[in-house]
Formats: C-alpha cells, sequence, structure tokens
C-alpha cells in the first residue's frame, strides 16, 4: 500500500513537471501552447477606431434645453452594425425561442444531457413543423379554440420568452459588495421577445395604420426594414442571446470567445454617426439636409410633412441613402436607436472623459423619471432637429415603440485594428 502511494505521488511530480513547473530553464515565459485570438470583424458589422472628439450640441441650442454640454471625449475601438436590425435579423431570434421551446416540449432526440447532467437542446436533429407530432406538442403554444379567425391556428406570440442572463460587473464592483456570493450578481431576466407589433396603432390613435401591424414584421416584403416595436428590455436579449450564439460556435471551433454584444453607450453612437468629421452636424457633414442635386440625405419629416419628399413615408429598407464615413447607414432618420445609457439632462457634465457613460438598472417599482433610457438619430416621424449628431432624446425602456430601433456593438479587443 505504502508503495502504490509513493509511485503515485511519483507520478503526480512527473505530471506537474510536464505542465510546465520546472519548463523555461527556470525562467519565466508564461503560460505556453495557448491558441492565439486572432481579431476579426464580426458579419455585419464596421470597424470604428478608437479617437477624440466633442461631444455636445454642433448648432444652436434652439430650445435651449441645455442638455448636450460640449466637451471633449475619448472612445475605444469598437466594431458596430452598419445597419439598424433588420425584421429578418430579429425574426432569427424570435425563431430560435420558438424552435427552443418546441423542442424541449418534444424531448426525445431533440434533448441531450452533458457530463454535468445538464439537458441541452440538441439542434443537429431536424426539426419538422408539419410532422403530426410536433403540431400536437405544439398546441400548448398555439391561441385557444375559442382565439382563433377561422380556425387558423397560430401561435399565442406572448409565448416566446427568453431567458436572459449576465454578471453584472458593474454591481459586482462596488467595494459594499465585494464579500457578496457570485450568485448575487447573476442577473436574469425573463423577456417576451416578440414586437409589438400593435404600436403602429397605440402610437398614432387617428391614423390608418392596421397594414403595418398585420404585415410589417413578418412579411418578405419588410424583411430589409428596421424591426421596431422592441423595448429595450427586448434589445438587451437580443444582445445576449447573439452574444451566447456567437461564443457558442466560436468555443466549437476551438477559438477563444470574443467580446459579448451590447448596445452602444451614448458617446460612442455620437462618435460613430460624427462619422470622424469634426463638429458636422449631421453624420454626412453639413449644414445642410439636402445635398447639391437638392436630394434629401435622409428619411424624416421635411418641411410641415411632406412625408414622401425624402422618398419614404415611415420606414425604409436599412441600406436606404448614403452611409457616412465609417460605412453606417441611417445614423440620422429612419428609426430612432435605443443605446445602453441612462438618461439624465446633466449626464455629460459628470460623466468620465474616457468612454463616459451613465448606467442605472431600473427596478419595476422605481419611479417612471429612473427608467428612461437614451434614444438617438431621430426617425421618420421626426423633424430634422432630431436628426442632428448632438441631439439628445429618451424613451422609457419598458415601453416599445414604431419609431424606435436598435443595432449592436462589440468592443475591440486591443488598441486599434492598426497595431494588429
Amino acid at each position: 500500500m505504502k508503495r502504490t502511494t509513493l509511485f503515485c505521488l511519483a507520478g503526480l511530480s512527473a505530471v506537474l513537471s510536464s505542465c510546465g513547473l520546472n519548463s523555461g530553464n527556470g525562467e519565466l515565459i508564461g503560460v505556453q501552447g495557448r491558441n492565439a485570438f486572432k481579431p476579426f470583424i464580426p458579419y455585419g458589422m464596421v470597424y470604428i477606431p478608437s479617437g477624440s472628439y466633442h461631444m455636445g450640441q454642433s448648432d444652436q441650442d434652439i430650445a435651449y434645453s441645455q442638455i448636450a454640454h460640449n466637451r471633449q471625449v475619448t472612445i475605444s475601438a469598437f466594431y458596430m452594425d452598419e445597419t439598424e436590425i433588420t425584421n429578418n435579423e430579429y425574426r432569427q431570434f424570435t425563431r430560435y425561442v420558438q424552435d427552443s421551446i418546441v423542442r424541449r416540449l418534444i424531448g426525445g432526440e431533440h434533448i441531450v444531457t452533458d457530463a454535468d447532467g445538464k439537458e441541452n437542446i440538441n439542434w443537429k436533429v431536424k426539426l419538422d413543423y408539419s410532422d403530426p407530432a410536433v403540431i400536437e406538442t405544439m398546441s400548448e403554444l398555439l391561441f385557444p379554440e375559442e382565439e382563433r379567425i377561422f380556425g387558423k391556428k397560430e401561435i399565442d406570440v406572448k409565448k416566446l420568452i427568453y431567458n436572459a442572463e449576465w454578471f453584472d460587473l458593474r454591481e459586482a464592483s462596488d467595494k459594499a459588495n465585494r464579500d457578496k456570493s457570485r450568485t448575487a450578481f447573476i442577473k436574469k431576466d425573463q423577456v417576451p421577445v416578440y414586437p409589438d407589433t400593435l404600436c403602429f396603432l397605440a402610437d398614432f390613435a387617428y391614423m390608418m395604420n392596421e397594414p403595418m401591424v398585420e404585415k410589417y414584421f413578418w412579411h418578405p416584403a419588410y424583411d430589409e426594414y428596421p424591426v421596431v416595436g422592441v423595448s429595450w428590455r427586448q434589445a438587451r436579449a437580443f444582445c445576449v442571446w447573439r452574444s451566447k450564439m456567437l461564443e457558442d460556435y466560436k468555443v466549437m471551433q476551438g477559438d477563444a470567445p470574443p467580446n459579448n454584444f451590447r448596445m452602444p453607450t451614448e458617446a460612442e453612437w455620437e462618435y460613430a454617426s460624427r462619422g470622424g468629421r469634426i463638429g458636422a452636424d449631421y453624420p454626412w457633414g453639413g449644414p445642410y439636409i439636402r445635398n447639391s442635386k437638392g436630394c434629401l440625405m435622409a428619411n424624416f419629416k421635411p418641411g410641415r410633412g411632406n412625408y414622401v419628399d425624402d422618398g419614404g413615408l415611415q420606414t425604409v429598407k436599412v441600406t436606404s441613402y448614403f452611409p457616412n464615413d465609417y460605412g453606417l447607414y441611417n445614423m440620422a432618420g429612419n428609426v430612432a436607436e435605443w443605446t445602453s445609457t441612462a438618461y439624465d439632462e446633466s449626464a455629460n457634465v459628470f460623466v468620465h472623459d474616457l468612454n463616459p457613460n451613465y448606467t442605472y438598472e431600473a427596478k419595476p417599482d422605481d419611479p417612471e423619471v429612473l427608467k428612461r433610457k437614451t434614444v438617438r438619430g431621430g426617425s421618420w416621424k421626426d423633424i430634422g432637429y432630431f436628426l442632428q449628431n448632438g441631439t439628445r432624446s429618451y424613451e422609457y425602456q419598458d415601453t416599445a415603440k414604431s419609431y424606435i430601433g436598435f443595432r449592436c456593438v462589440m468592443s475591440y479587443m486591443g488598441r486599434s485594428i492598426s497595431d494588429e
């Protein structure tokens, strides 16, 4: 028995030695054999280099609101979606949630158990929605008989719920929380993911918007139009899902995972919108909202309401009009865009000048004023003032509007691409 123990200890010593305890001739050489991380540009995104700019109003503060004070700030490099998230891209999210729920209801070969005993979805097995067994299983997701029109079986989209999870680094960094368990900082949010298609009528009571309610999100004609009717929480859940989807793929390929997708901060959004131009009023420069041929440069509410003058009535395709100098489309007009920044009128004064941001995780019972999130860019229903790079506005995080969409960003690992 003693001899066996000594043999095992000797073997352990050999293993530890081979793992690097005595490698490098006693010199500090770091852990060897690690796979190198190769920077890549995520599909559909453009690279925004690090830089410094003057954030805030570029033109006269007509309303004299004093909520966009000018100051110089510096932004780290990041990637940004070249367009607003489209209906078809967001539909991939809702389809994933639907497929996940159906597969778990069916069970069997659609579920695999890992080494830890955790049940995961087996995406390698095809899901046939025409299979009678699948249709029968899906009955839990369908509208009940009395809620069907002409007996048509349709999914009750309120049941499409995504369980988002993330680690709250900012809360964990608070010195008062350092002794708490890690579980205290793991946040979970059950989010109904389907857009509020009724927003087209809810936003405009005296407007004939029924065709947009009935067709906008799901019809192929609107595939490349920006998704709307998405709340701030839904946009965040989309970023969580998109991050996990890419991370799972990278890990499966043996690659190190990249940074997570997220909504841009207000400062990042304005920096990207300016496209590297100094003191420009609009993403294309300015000071005019028409080009040399007299054509309007964005989708908004021209004049006193000649909506057709800019080539669009409500939303238009996300690649309409010319991109700015960073290659970003519709940073002004079409739909306003959510940012991750909580809205405060004086935020420009007290935030840091390096990667400035102001966040607040509003609780359900908080007053409405604490649920405001900054939106930028103006939309198809806004006048030209809201298209300016420095114009700030807000909306409540639990609301969904027919004129607000979003796009994602991902922080770049390193200083800049030129250093690689």
